[in-house]
């Protein structure tokens, strides 16, 4: 499940060497950075959705919603949770139906809204880095809940949550969807139980937890401490990357499968938040019950507040036990996904970039080396500040990318209404996307960090919402829509859609690596009379196979 490139070619002999031509055998392991066929996709809308939401199995929810609960009083933390949902699902729902509807992910999804060819390779670093700043929160999690069960050092704890996900994460889409779909429920029944326990058996719980005040306020609504709550929230909302790299497995859509598919869709791509909002609730309802019968050092870690709550319910021989294995079970299901998915962000930023493909297994490391730091270096002591800065590039890009889905595409109609990915195809950079991106990054930046006072601190995931939504319409105007596309015509006259609007099942040959794909994932080539696929335009380092303007 690796994307080695094919190399690089004039003759359309075929790969010169055998590790290039391992290299695409890798990449058709569950077709990393390219456009997944439909003979790949054979499961139902219900599995890909199940396995989707297998992958938000994450403790982080739970130290989120604690953190701001503590800090901010349960009103003011249960309104910021409410309002992050909303703009988590609104953003969510074009990029998860153009994922699922074109089978690409959402850095193939992002070079053609707006970004351009080499352009997206600036977001593909972001959400990598979401990738690594979630893997180490989790790993930080269950290497608690390590030393807690077993006694280990923090530090090895570290380590271990590092390394055992190497074996798991070798594979792609066939072993990821077994294990989501067996462990899903009885994460559940780990998490659910000891709350509805709590609820039932002391319902004083229920007013303590809505009478907290919080540590920073008096108990009433604060718009300052409701943003502030928000923007840490936010942090999630590229999260819905991590859901199109499952939903883009998705069967085609069709008249007998429709409401399954769109019930799918909606449940696994921006439905995901509506079970990240109520963990993070939870997480403030365990942190508030654990401050009173454990103490304030102890509530934002989940270990300490499923121990808790388990104690309450279960023979003292089961707490710690139980506790222990729902944070292993969470974090194998999340960092799974997180490694998997980082290393394809890596991997597809690094082939744009030089031509060259090292092997994905290499960026899994990466990825991994980048997590095991951050955790080393205690970052779960100053989650909020991280999250809280890093949200306001999150923001800003999942909003530039579904602002020019919802309007430029179907409002203005400046934008083409099909997912453009390939090279030759694209523009290297599109100023409506990237220009809408930096500005609005760069802005709630500097607001972040007090630069335009302390008073506009707040504000800045709303300021990189609004500024991403307003840019990238206007920047689609002013340049009217030019930098979209760099030519229309891929030189192949086989219809790209099907009869339903599904990409085109035909297959066709590449030249160059002598591997037949669907008709989207290729087009003409330059110097011959033939089709070349997507994978080997990205490594022409002379570009021989890509068409002109």
């Amino acid at each position: 499940m690796s994307t080695t490139a094919s190399p690089q070619t004039t003759s359309g002999t075929g790969p010169a060497d055998p590790s290039a031509d391992q290299a695409v055998k890798e990449t058709l392991e569950d077709y990393t950075l390219r456009f997944a066929p439909r003979s790949y996709r054979r499961w139902t809308p219900m599995v890909v959705a199940t396995t989707a939401l297998g992958g938000i199995a994450y403790m982080a929810d739970f130290s989120i919603g604690a953190g701001i609960g503590l800090a901010h009083g349960t009103g003011n933390a249960l309104v910021a949770i409410a309002v992050a949902a909303v703009v988590i699902f609104v953003t969510g729902f074009p990029l998860a139906y153009y994922g699922a509807r074109y089978n690409i992910d959402l850095d193939l999804i992002t070079r053609g809204a707006g970004f351009g060819y080499y352009g997206s390779v600036l977001t593909s670093v972001i959400f990598a880095s979401f990738t690594f700043i979630f893997f180490a929160l989790e790993g930080s999690i269950m290497a608690q809940g390590l030393e807690l069960g077993l006694g280990l050092p923090l530090w090895l704890g570290y380590l271990v949550s590092t390394l055992m996900v190497i074996p798991l994460v070798i594979y792609g889409m066939k072993a990821l969807s077994k294990l989501q779909v067996w462990t899903t429920p009885v994460w559940l029944l780990l998490m659910v139980g000891p709350l509805v326990y709590l609820i039932a058996t002391d319902p004083g719980t229920v007013d303590r937890f809505l009478g907290y005040a919080g540590t920073d306020g008096e108990g009433g609504l604060d718009t300052a401490s409701v943003l502030l709550g928000a923007g840490v929230c936010l942090s999630l909302i590229a999260q819905i990357g991590e859901q199109i790299d499952y939903l883009r497995f998705m069967p085609p859509r069709t008249e007998a499968n429709r409401r399954s598919w769109w019930t799918a869709v909606i449940m696994a791509g921006p439905g995901w938040v509506v079970l990240g909002a109520l963990k993070q609730a939870i997480g403030v309802f365990l942190a508030v019950y654990i401050l009173a019968e454990v103490g304030a050092d102890a509530a934002p870690e989940p270990i300490q507040q499923f121990r808790g709550a388990f104690d309450a319910m279960m023979p003292s021989w089961m707490v710690v036990p139980l506790a222990v294995a729902l944070v292993v079970i969470s974090q194998i299901k999340i960092n799974v996904t997180n490694a998997y998915s980082g290393s394809l962000a890596w991997t597809n930023s690094f082939t744009r970039v030089t031509g060259h493909y090292p092997g994905r297994m290499v960026f899994v490391l990466v990825n991994l080396g980048f997590a095991l730091a951050l955790m080393e270096a205690d970052m779960f002591s100053f989650l909020n500040s991280i999250l809280g800065f890093y949200s306001n590039c999150a923001i800003a890009w999942v909003v530039t990318v579904a602002t020019d889905i919802g309007i430029n595409k179907y409002l203005l109609r400046l934008s083409p209404l099909q997912p453009e990915f390939r090279r030759g195809m694209l523009y290297a950079v599109n100023p409506v996307g990237t220009v809408a991106f930096v500005a609005a990054s760069g802005l709630s930046i500097a607001l972040y960090f007090h630069a335009l006072g302390d008073a506009l601190q707040p504000y800045s995931p709303v300021a990189a919402a609004v500024l991403a939504f307003v840019l990238t319409p206007l920047m689609a105007i002013a340049t009217k829509g030019r930098y979209y596309l760099r030519r229309a015509d891929d030189g192949i006259d086989e219809p790209l859609l099907d009869a339903d609007g599904n990409p085109s099942a035909v297959t066709l040959d590449c030249h160059v690596c002598r591997r037949a794909y669907e008709r989207p994932d290729l087009t003409a080539c330059l110097t011959h009379n033939a089709t070349v696929c997507s994978l080997c335009l990205s490594t022409d380092t002379t570009s021989d196979h890509v068409l002109p303007a």
